[in-house]
């Protein structure tokens, strides 16, 4: 059987088959294993991760990437040592159906990662998200505007601290508090609850 994958025309096939496989393999090993190895050439969108502008398909299908090269050269080969193997086709058929193979595998490979990049979530919460919540004053907050204290409160399921001015008198520590707006960028504006 060996002998078969490494003869004339299955060669063609056998040997991106495993070369794809293989270095697949080791590469989510390594990516298991914890490596960074950033190992992408170019991309076809110029994704760039660091704006709002681009969507997580955008981001995740990179055409020139290591995984998409691997995902071709898997889906070429096994689709066409199958096709070689299981039909009595010509080879330019077979070449055909090798290279829907391996583009079906670099497609499917693009919905993998855009799906991976999905579930990355930002860690910043908008201040604007606290207006209505319930907390409690961290750091006392001086009565009518006058000066800022802190007040801690759950955002989102997570625990958080922000500056905080009153709107009318002075708030002592763990005094309850309503969020009742924002003032500024980082400032909540917050009265007794």
């Amino acid at each position: 059987m060996w002998d078969a994958l490494f003869e004339s025309p299955a060669i063609w096939f056998t040997v991106p088959a495993l070369v794809g496989t293989g270095l697949f393999g080791l590469k989510l090993l390594l990516m298991l294993m914890g490596s960074s190895l950033d190992t992408d050439f170019g991309d076809a969108h110029g994704a760039d991760f660091s704006g709002d502008h681009h969507s997580a398909a955008d981001a995740g299908f990179k055409l020139l990437s290591i995984q998409g090269v691997l995902a071709f050269l898997m889906g070429f080969g096994w689709a066409g040592l199958a096709a070689l193997s299981g039909t009595k086709w010509s080879m330019p058929l077979i070449s055909g159906v090798a290279v829907a193979g391996g583009l079906a595998m670099m497609y499917f490979m693009a919905i993998l990662m855009a799906s991976v990049f999905k579930l990355q979530a930002s860690g910043n919460i908008a201040i604007e998200a606290a207006v209505g919540a319930e907390g409690m004053v961290y750091v006392t907050i001086p009565a009518g505007s006058k000066g800022q204290g802190q007040v801690s409160l759950v955002v989102d399921d997570r625990q958080r601290i922000y500056s905080a001015v009153s709107e009318g008198e002075e708030l002592p520590r763990n005094a309850r508090i309503r969020v009742v707006g924002v003032s500024g960028q980082n400032t909540l504006r917050v009265i007794p609850a």
